[in-house]
């Protein structure tokens, strides 16, 4: 299994360019593909060590992934813990988990993860899993004959399995290929926001939400200031636009009062008194009352909006990844959750 993830890496980092941090992009690549393929990570690398050089069980320590026997005794505890009604409701209740079953010689039940690296079976008896992991106790506890040991240790609650949606969103008439891109789809997804999690050290549910929440409110915060900002530069435009055309047709008006008005006059050059007229209007609702700054004024005021504009932009559209970023991977988590 590690061969293939090494040669699926290898594959990948070959057609990669060089560039500045490249380091830091195969890394990450590296990260999501050992992620996908339930691979250890290393979280925090160092290349040069100040003590002694530890082998992998001793650098690994607590965060070392739970063996396949483990995950296997996990979900009989947990089929166990709801009750099944008989033995095929308990094999319905861990094929619903993902671990699929055989039948051997003598009776011999085993069973294996699907799609997880897992290539041979595991069997279900004393001396592979422990006491009480074998067929005839659990018979007897399904039955209501015996009760589960009290050494076993009682199982988080089952988190929703993305296989089951998929088996339903099958159900419309999607065939085998839509299952399997779906499936890689969701394994690829739920591994980028596992790498998400670990980079921002937000292992708790808690702090997820307060990450997505703050995000958010980051967001729209940045846009409204934007948004004023945007607006106190249309209105700086549209007083620019009239001043220039009040200064230019204001001779024309003037031209016409000193003809006392005159028909002849206003026919002549109705255009730009009309110009005048639509300009000084615009002036007076722009300003509502305000003393008419002067255009250099208006000059320098522009270059303060369009530069405060330009970092405004710049720190929405960052608020805005990293509101969808953070919103995507608590979706992904609660629709794990079953939320």
């Amino acid at each position: 299994m590690r061969e293939r993830v090494k040669k699926q890496s290898y594959f990948f980092l070959t057609r990669l360019h060089n560039f500045i941090g490249s380091s830091f992009a195969v890394r990450r690549l590296s990260d999501r593909i050992c992620i996908e393929h339930d691979l250890s990570v290393i979280l925090d690398p160092n290349r040069y060590s100040k003590s002694r050089f530890k082998h992998y069980g001793e650098w690994i320590g607590a965060d070392k992934p739970p063996t396949f026997q483990q995950r296997l005794k996990a979900a009989v505890i947990s089929a166990l813990s709801a009750g099944p009604q008989d033995f095929d409701a308990f094999l319905a209740l861990l094929a619903d988990a993902g671990f699929e079953h055989k039948w051997g010689r003598g009776g011999v039940l085993s069973f294996r993860t699907q799609g997880n690296g897992q290539e041979r079976f595991t069997r279900l008896r004393v001396s592979t899993l422990g006491d009480g992991f074998d067929i005839d106790t659990i018979r007897r506890i399904i039955e209501g004959r015996a009760v589960m040991p009290e050494s076993w240790e009682k199982p988080a609650p089952r988190k929703v399995n993305l296989v089951i949606d998929i088996r339903e969103k099958t159900r419309g008439g999607k065939g085998p290929a839509y299952r399997r891109w779906a499936t890689m789809y969701n394994l690829k997804q739920m591994a980028a926001a596992l790498q998400y999690l670990r980079e921002n050290n937000l292992l708790d549910y808690e702090d997820l939400a307060e990450k997505a929440g703050a995000a958010t409110e980051r967001f729209h915060s940045t846009g409204d200031k934007l948004k004023v900002t945007e607006t106190a530069m249309k209105r700086n435009a549209d007083l620019k636009a009239a001043v220039v055309d009040y200064a230019r047709t204001r001779p024309v008006f003037d031209g016409y009062r000193a003809k006392q008005y005159s028909r002849k006059y206003i026919a002549e050059h109705e255009a730009d008194i009309a110009v005048y007229r639509a300009a000084q209007a615009a002036i007076r609702e722009i300003l509502n009352g305000e003393k008419l700054p002067k255009m250099d004024t208006l000059k320098a005021e522009w270059q303060t909006l369009a530069a405060a504009q330009k970092s405004g932009c710049a720190e929405y559209r960052a608020a805005q990844k990293d509101m969808r970023e953070a919103v995507a991977v608590k979706a992904n988590i609660d629709h794990l959750l079953g939320i």
